[in-house]
């Protein structure tokens, strides 16, 4: 009967491991990985976060521990997020010479200089209200923030950040801070940019980590509307024309019809935020034993890269470096 059958035997090409592993078309590999790391004021800091199992909140004196171990698996880059003792209204803790955030990229430079140091630059987890700027009754006055976002970059930079990367989105915050960087003569620092973020509900965890949960309202003025697709080229399109280096697509896996697009229509390197909601539905998983951790998460994270991804931000770093030692 199949001798009279015309049809093509793509399974040829799907014969071995061998043979898969040969024709693959998207892996993800350690140089695509940057692990985020919380950094806490005080001393012997190492807080589980309870939503986030395997992930820590960490004292300075904890760091270069944590780069010894990230550097023998093979990571090449952190971005860092700042938990203060202290917040008030204008979020002064983001942009002081010895903000958490500041003292953390010293310290990391100074015990591995190596490392790939990138700055979020957000007043969220330092203002006493929790809202990425200046609030103007009870909303986000955007110009006035602009101020003090950009201050936040340029004394990030001025502590050895290697990259800034801007998650406030607020409109015209990539122009605001790469004109301060280059008036002060950080031409050469280049800028990461939120420039996709969604008002997300899978940002929960996250806010339990950095201690960063709005104390009234919402995100929504600000943060993109989860059904808008065309929106994020438009915000995406501002974003590098003021000069953005990288663009971030946040969340990652509910929006890799965004990542594609983004990447279709900009030649840039595009990050994939592998957000904590999506790192802890999987943790809870795995703990239950639902799932098989290992073949998922590495299924995501390629998913991630097929849709157009270069880098990926992931919680997920270290156990797909040992993953992929393996």
């Amino acid at each position: 009967m199949t001798e009279t059958l015309q049809f093509k035997r793509h399974r040829r090409l799907r014969s071995s491991k061998a043979m898969r592993d040969l024709v693959r078309e998207n892996q993800v590999n350690k140089d695509d990985l940057i692990y985020p790391l919380f950094v806490v004021e005080g001393e012997h800091v190492k807080n589980e976060v309870p939503s986030m199992p395997g992930v820590f909140q960490l004292s300075l004196d904890y760091l270069a521990a944590e780069m010894a171990e990230l550097q023998a698996l093979g990571i090449k880059a952190v971005i860092l997020f700042g938990v203060p003792n202290e917040k008030d209204e204008s979020g002064t803790g983001a942009f002081v010479d010895q903000g958490i955030v500041q003292k953390a990229i010293r310290e990391i430079k100074d015990k591995a200089p190596e490392m790939l140091v990138i700055a979020d630059t957000c007043l969220c987890e330092f203002t006493s209200h929790g809202h990425c700027g200046v609030i103007h009754h009870e909303d986000v006055a955007n110009d006035e923030s602009l101020e003090l976002l950009a201050k936040t970059a340029l004394s990030q930079a001025k502590a050895g950040a290697d990259i800034i990367a801007p998650s406030n989105m607020m409109d015209g915050f990539v122009a605001a801070i790469r004109r301060a960087l280059d008036e002060a003569g950080f031409k050469n620092i280049p800028i990461m940019s939120y420039a996709v973020k969604y008002a997300s509900a899978f940002y929960g965890p996250f806010r339990d980590a950095a201690d960063s949960a709005p104390q009234f309202g919402d995100r929504k003025t600000y943060q993109m509307d989860p059904a808008n697709r065309l929106e994020a080229l438009r915000e995406a399109e501002s974003d590098m024309e003021e000069g953005a280096d990288f663009l971030i697509v946040k969340p990652a896996m509910s929006y890799l019809d965004i990542v594609r697009d983004v990447r279709n229509q900009f030649n840039a390197p595009i990050v994939a935020y592998n957000v904590s909601g999506e790192y802890s539905m999987v943790k809870a998983a795995a703990q239950n034993g639902w799932i098989n951790e290992r073949e998922l998460v590495m299924e995501k994270l390629t998913a991630m890269k097929r849709a157009g991804a270069d880098l990926i931000i992931t919680y997920f770093s270290k156990d797909v470096a040992k993953w992929l030692a393996e």
